[in-house]
């Protein structure tokens, strides 16, 4: 599984027993390592469409024109999920061509997954990276920050004075 950011879905990957391979800046391979990468690739040195091949799924969290490059590296029934608003450039027909199936997953939360999700975290298996907080009347700077994509964790929003 390719990931490019901090998600939670390559951790719970790895719990259910995943090979994850990481895709990030060299500073943040440790990090990674840390969440339970096994292998990670310094997109700003290489190129990731020429390191993997057969990868049965990959998790897309960057959208555009990285859909069509992670098309690449699938093995023949692998799957392309995006968790992105879908556009046209979402490569449905191509992938359905090479005998890939390309689906979007939205983020919802439901019973059953957070109570799973719930498990994870108290038993020590999924953990939250945190970048910065910043009080709610800086919401908009948090935002700024945030369409950056130079941040390493999530950006919290506090209410608490």
């Amino acid at each position: 599984m390719e990931i490019s950011s901090l998600l939670p879905g390559p951790q719970i990957a790895k719990a259910r027993g995943a090979y994850v391979i990481g895709t990030a800046s060299a500073a943040k391979h440790e990090m990674l390592r840390s969440l339970g990468a096994d292998e990670l690739i310094d997109y700003r040195t290489q190129n990731f469409t020429e390191t993997l091949r057969d990868v049965d799924v990959v998790l897309d969290t960057l959208g555009g024109p990285n859909w069509a490059r992670s098309l690449q590296t699938l093995r023949l029934g692998g799957t392309l999920i995006s968790i992105l608003p879908l556009d046209d450039t979402f490569p449905v027909k191509e992938a359905e061509a090479a005998g890939i199936r390309a689906v979007f997953m939205p983020v919802e939360p439901d019973h059953a997954g957070l109570r799973e999700v719930t498990s994870l975290v108290e038993g020590g298996r999924l953990r939250v990276i945190v970048d910065e907080v910043f009080p709610l009347e800086e919401a908009v700077r948090a935002h700024t920050l945030g369409e950056t994509g130079r941040t390493t964790g999530k950006i919290v929003l506090s209410i608490i004075p």
